[in-house]
């Protein structure tokens, strides 16, 4: 098959499943959760479904992206989503975006943005200028280190353990 023609296959591919991801995020509308609904594949296939459970759970991180990430780890049985696709109905905010990196997505691939969020009321962009320009000190909430002469012990326990699993 031609590089052109893997291409076209793979976006053909990603189409899907973001049809998928907006039919999910629909759903949970329907359902009383949030418009937000993601999957992750990995090897052509979708391993796992997730859409915003946030309500429902009680739980502010339970955004779809998350839940479908918690899921792919539990059917992958790894910590570690080396090699997966994360698709999702809509750019994910810093949390999920944060998720993803620590999970080691190969890829994100979303339809709605940050802005078309906004409109609907879900308004991340704070939270993206918070990270991206506002300093600390100015942050809505104080956030600072409490200097304690025990501050390493757990990091010490750590690299004294010799059948730690890294990540």
């Amino acid at each position: 098959m031609s590089t052109h023609t893997e291409e076209k296959s793979v976006r053909v591919t990603e189409q899907a499943w973001l049809d998928e991801a907006i039919a999910r995020a629909t759903d949970s509308v329907r359902n009383g959760g949030g418009p937000f609904g993601a999957l992750i594949a990995k090897d052509g296939e979708v391993v796992a479904i997730g859409n915003n459970q946030v309500t429902a759970t009680l739980d502010p991180t339970a955004h779809a992206e998350v839940s479908a990430m918690r899921a792919a780890c539990k059917v992958l049985n790894s910590f570690s989503l080396e090699g997966c696709v994360l698709v999702t109905s809509c750019e994910p905010c810093p949390m999920c975006l944060s998720s993803a990196l620590w999970a080691r997505v190969d890829r994100i691939v979303f339809a709605a943005d940050r802005d078309d969020a906004a409109a609907a009321g879900f308004d991340d962009r704070k939270f993206y200028d918070l990270f991206e320009k506002t300093p600390a000190s100015m942050w809505p909430m104080p956030v600072e280190q409490l200097q304690v002469s025990n501050r390493t012990a757990p990091f010490d326990a750590w690299l004294a353990k010799s059948d730690r699993i890294d990540y």
